[in-house]
């Protein structure tokens, strides 16, 4: 056979090929493909503000810690904040420092990691740029291994929907999306990661080497998720109240000890080596269950075998004896060590009352009706649907997706921030209520004809196929309003108002989001970086600590990592004291400088006229003083010991200062209007009301011991606030304290 048959033989052949790709395959990767797509997209979106800058910002505050973190793995190696000695960055919370060496490493090794390998292969990106893409990609990677958790739940068509859902959930998409480059990006991640291998490792129809596959893969992600987030206290409950449940219903087997052996004991273990976790973790209130259970795993192993009634009897006392002996022991030596008063506080939101600290961050609250419905829309009846259609089938997966959806409902009831924590529950029981719904509609849609009557004493008229494709429609347009035309936002989607906003320094912390951004707080940074020196102590309230200190490379005295409650009780007091006592405060830091953020409102008709005084806008430290007083206060004592606070010169709260608890509104009163927080935020407003030619409704005092320096924000026009920034004006304010004047007025006679 010649040239030509050997190419038209070899023709013949190809045109045979077939490809082992279903039909159906196809479509289920072209819709998860989509649905990434969308779920990164929408993460971006904050980068349009970020465009007119040259280069990407972090959003919020906590960011920039793990920034720090990151530049110092990528500077110095993944290890160099623990080892060989550990990092004190004595910038923040100065004079002691923080130490970095107790701080989870996934996040900053994660992408300490991914940066290396990027720019070894050439890409030119700066590290800061990386970390705040380094939040979508995590966010979208999260969506990935949620449709293989719901794939494994119930298929194909719940991993799918549960992937769309979890990648429009506004909870994750605030915390996922461009430069919110904190814990909670890889937390969900690692959760997500975690139930997938857990559950594949006690699924009996795996192999045994599969199981044992799964298992370390299980144990792997348990590390990952311990070193990531301070909620892997939720989960290591989570799957130790699983293995108990299932035990009640008599479904235990040998894979789930052997499964959860492995999952805890290298897991654990793993994660004690962690310096912020240590091998005191194993002794928490928190981890501790899961030893319990693991007794009761072991029990349950015992008394499967072939023995007397009599030996299990006598087993099962002595396993208990143990159990609550060991216990006894451990909190009668002291080695019972308990959690941070946030995550009791989660169980006990009513905790928080006494602790306003914990009370003074917005995430920290109760969950209102409201603020829930305002989250989760119209698909929180698919979820109670899915809860029931999950309960009525109790697959040994479908036990867990309840605890799971329970247990999150509670914890996001309890704490707003913990609407994350729900997010991938609430995705799962959405698609399987959707689909339970939709799956007899479905049914009768392929059915030839007619659908048939159901068979009764009374005949039913029928009913057409029509009728399904209704039903089916009306399903599809209750999703498309929650997700896209959502009544509880005015009918801006939820999901669109998340996502579609400038980073908060960007925005100068203001709640708007205008064409342009808002560059008085960048200002000031930059002004700090240029003028200051690094070893300048800059005294600011704790929530901008983080700009402050990482941005414009200063030294401050408390930022949101917030592990100081004293230093930070001491900066409250030194905002929220006289000038005399304030800066007696301040001596103790050598600060040179105390730095406020206000914001003004102008009180326009709906003419664009002004119609009075320039006020208080409410968005700055105007209205966070009442936290200063309150956190303080709630130090009463100890200032009253140390002789910060007297007999006639006291506050246990903000009422002192002419808050009304009743009415949520303040009138100033003398200790009020002498309040150094109060006198350098109307310094500041009279300042802007003089360059611009106003007038400020707040009374102003003369100064003692602080001269401003820059105030960020004078430049700001009538025009440009009533035209831009929603009537607002922000006002970033630089005091130096004057110190020679201070010790000409306080020096002994």
């Amino acid at each position: 056979m010649g040239i030509k048959g050997t190419l038209s033989k070899g023709l013949k052949g190809t045109g045979k090929l077939r490809i082992p790709v279903s039909h159906a395959s196809i479509i289920t990767i072209t819709a998860l493909v989509l649905i990434l797509f969308i779920a990164f997209t929408i993460r971006v979106l904050p980068m349009r503000w970020e465009i007119p800058a040259g280069t990407l910002g972090l959003n919020e505050f906590d960011p920039y810690y793990q920034f720090s973190l990151t530049n110092k793995m990528v500077t110095d190696g993944l290890l160099s904040p623990y080892l060989p000695t550990a990092w004190i960055n004595t910038q923040q919370f100065y004079p002691g420092g923080l130490d970095m060496s107790q701080s989870l490493p996934s996040l900053p090794m994660t992408t300490a990691v991914l940066y290396g390998i990027i720019s070894t292969l050439g890409v030119s990106i700066d590290l800061m740029s990386f970390c705040s893409l380094m939040a979508p990609l995590l966010g979208m990677l999260a969506v990935a291994i949620m449709y293989f958790v719901g794939k494994d739940m119930g298929g194909k068509t719940i991993g799918l929907l549960s992937a769309l859902i979890l990648a429009l959930m506004p909870s994750l998409i605030q915390r996922s999306s461009l430069g919110f480059f904190d814990t909670e990006t890889v937390g969900v991640l690692a959760l997500l990661l975690f139930i997938f291998l857990f559950l594949r490792a006690i699924d009996p129809n795996k192999s045994f080497r599969s199981m044992l596959l799964y298992s370390l893969g299980s144990a792997a992600a348990l590390l990952y998720f311990s070193g990531g987030w301070g909620a892997a206290y939720f989960l290591i409950d989570l799957i130790a109240l699983y293995a108990f449940v299932l035990v009640i219903l008599r479904r235990y087997t040998p894979r789930l000890l052997i499964a959860y052996s492995i999952t805890f004991g290298l897991g654990l273990f793993a994660a004690i080596s962690i310096p912020v976790l240590s091998p005191h973790y194993l002794a928490t209130g928190a981890v501790l269950p899961v030893a319990a259970v693991f007794v009761v795993l072991c029990l349950a192993e015992v008394l499967r075998t072939n023995i007397s009634m009599r030996t299990k009897t006598i087993l099962a006392s002595v396993f208990l004896v143990a159990l609550v002996g060991g216990f006894a022991a451990l909190w009668g030596f002291g080695d019972l060590t308990s959690i941070a008063g946030k995550f009791t506080s989660v169980l006990d939101p009513f905790q928080r009352a006494a602790q306003p600290l914990i009370e003074s961050v917005a995430e920290h609250r109760i969950s209102a009706w409201g603020s829930m419905y305002y989250e989760l829309g119209i698909c929180i009846l698919f979820f109670l649907v899915g809860t029931y259609f999950t309960a009525k089938n109790p697959t040994n997966r479908n036990v867990f997706m309840i605890l799971f959806g329970l247990t999150t409902l509670y914890f996001a009831s309890s704490m707003v921030r913990l609407l994350i924590l729900l997010a991938p529950a609430f995705a799962l029981l959405v698609a399987t209520g959707v689909l339970g719904l939709l799956k007899p509609f479905f049914t009768l849609l392929r059915e030839t004809g007619t659908q048939a009557t159901t068979k009764s004493k009374r005949r039913l008229n029928r009913v057409g196929r029509e009728y399904s494709a209704i039903v089916i429609l009306l399903i599809f347009g209750l999703l498309v309003t929650n997700f896209a035309f959502s009544p509880q936002t005015g009918g801006e989607p939820r999901v669109y108002n998340m996502a579609y906003s400038p980073l908060a320094i960007t925005a100068s912390s203001l709640p708007i989001a205008a064409n342009e951004p808002i560059p008085q707080w960048r200002n000031m940074v930059s002004y700090l970086r240029e003028n200051l020196q690094q070893t300048n102590v800059v005294a600011c309230w704790w929530d901008y600590g983080n700009w402050v200190g990482y941005i414009g490379n200063v030294t401050t005295l408390c930022d949101n990592t917030t592990v100081n409650a004293t230093q930070i009780e001491n900066v409250a007091y030194g905002m929220m004291a006289n000038e005399t006592q304030s800066i007696k405060m301040f001596e103790r830091y050598n600060t040179s400088y105390v730095l406020v953020f206000t914001t003004l409102q102008l009180p326009l008709s709906s003419s664009n006229q002004l119609t009075g005084g320039v006020k208080f806008g409410g968005y700055g430290d105007e209205g966070k003083w009442v936290w200063m007083a309150d956190i303080s206060g709630n130090a009463k004592d100890r200032f009253m010991s140390t002789g910060f606070m007297t007999a006639d010169y006291q506050w246990s709260n903000k009422t002192a200062f002419g808050y009304n608890a009743t009415s949520g509104q303040t009138v100033w009163n003398d200790m009020g209007l002498n309040s150094t927080i109060y006198k350098l935020m109307s310094n500041a407003e009279k300042q802007w009301a003089d360059t611009n030619g106003f007038t400020a409704a707040e009374s102003t005092s003369a100064l003692q011991y602080f001269t401003p320096v820059y105030i960020a924000g004078l430049e700001v026009g009538y025009n440009t606030a009533a035209q831009q920034y929603g009537t607002l004006v922000p006002l970033v304010c630089l005091y130096k304290i004057d110190w020679d004047a201070y010790y000409a007025a306080t020096a002994a006679p």
